[in-house]
């Protein structure tokens, strides 16, 4: 598995799994309806792990899981027009093969949720810092036992 080195920070970004797709297949992260500044935040090496509440947006099913995982590649934030009105921002990222994984599984392991009845909290920030023990945990689950 690949391993978290102490020098990476770890990041939850809250998108619908739909968009996550979209981010996998091409290798970036878009975050908090396009806005540049929680990819700011974040640093080459850093590692970043999407966690999905629904399968879509607006009307998808709830889905509560962790569904991608990868690093932050280089420094570079850049626009990318989407369409005349919408020019959201975006950030390169090596996404790794891995599992979906229910946050249930993990809620007693997890040290932002273990004993809070409001985990969910944090969450309705779109982009938040995790431990690297926490960012460990979940990596964990996500990529072992699969193999690049």
């Amino acid at each position: 598995m690949q391993r978290i080195s102490e020098q990476s920070r770890c990041w939850i970004g809250v998108v619908s799994a739909s968009h996550v797709k979209w981010g996998v297949l091409g290798g970036f992260a878009q975050l908090n309806h396009g806005k540049s500044a929680p990819l700011r935040r974040m640093s080459r090496g850093d590692w970043l792990i999407y966690y999905s509440p629904r399968t879509d947006l607006a009307k998808g099913e709830v889905l509560q899981a962790f569904t991608a995982i990868g690093q932050i590649e280089d420094d570079s934030i850049y626009p990318y027009p989407m369409s005349e009105t919408f020019v959201p921002y975006r950030r390169n990222i090596r996404y790794y093969p891995c599992r979906e994984v229910r946050i249930a599984d993990l809620l007693n392991q997890l040290s932002f949720t273990r004993g809070n009845r409001n985990w969910g909290y944090s969450f309705r920030y779109g982009h938040f810092e995790i431990s690297r023990e926490d960012g460990q945990t979940i990596a964990a689950a996500m990529l072992d036992p699969i193999r690049e």
